[in-house]
């Protein structure tokens, strides 16, 4: 291999230099629970960030790629593998992290609170309300409103939102959880002759059971329509 080398006023570097630099990745885990808005957090162990939230992530192994990476911390913290996931940003400032030089890819991801049982046990690991973060270990608040930003631009005009709710749900379920995501009010009647006008609902001819209000009729993706694309990495 030809010889790298580099000079800055920190005098040479030299191949080794080069290579001792850690890749990770970190997953901002989105779900809708309560209508709020939620992000899987766990407690920071490192002394510097002690008592903080911090993002799930981990380094990446020198045998997997990053994609792959992903997938594994959110088999390990979650139990699930067929989610919504996308990659958003990589982060790499200088002293991100007090171990050394990271550098990270931030990806998003969406799951279904109600009908998944999630591995909600190591360091206080739970769904904490995004509109309650104010501090984060590292730099996970930027990364967590990275991905935040990223997911508002996607709901506009891609179905991704359907991988928060659970397979049944009424109108008034979809409407709060574009308000979560959004963090604005919307019309009632605007926001409903746009979804028909998609063709995003299929009707169930079902009507909600034990709700304090009004049952609404209950409707499905329409997953004929997009397929699985909505499953998969983008």
């Amino acid at each position: 291999m030809k010889q790298i080398s580099r000079f800055s006023h920190f005098g040479e570097l030299s191949d080794k230099d080069y290579f001792r630099i850690a890749l990770s990745v970190d997953c901002v885990i989105f779900g809708f629970e309560d209508g709020e808005l939620k992000v899987l957090v766990i407690k920071c162990n490192i002394k510097e960030y002690k008592g903080l939230w911090s993002l799930l992530g981990d380094l990446v192994r020198p045998d997997e790629d990053l994609d792959s990476a992903s997938y594994r911390i959110l088999k390990e913290r979650t139990g699930l593998d067929d989610v919504y996931l996308e990659q958003v940003q990589t982060f790499g400032q200088v002293g991100r992290h007090p171990a050394g030089r990271v550098i990270t890819t931030a990806y998003f991801s969406l799951v279904n609170i109600k009908d998944h049982q999630l591995k909600l046990s190591d360091n206080e690991l739970h769904w904490h309300p995004v509109n309650e973060i104010a501090e984060m270990a590292f730099d996970h608040m930027e990364i967590l409103k990275g991905c935040l930003e990223r997911l508002r631009e996607k709901v506009i005009d891609h179905p991704v939102v359907f991988n928060l709710l659970p397979k049944k749900f009424s109108l008034r379920e979809l409407q709060s959880l574009y308000e979560a995501i959004l963090n604005i009010k919307l019309d009632r009647r605007n926001f409903r002759k746009k979804f028909f006008m998609m063709d995003w609902l299929v009707d169930l001819e079902e009507l909600e059971e034990d709700v304090p209000h009004r049952p609404g009729k209950l409707y499905k993706f329409n997953q004929a329509k997009f397929g699985r694309k909505t499953k998969k990495i983008s």
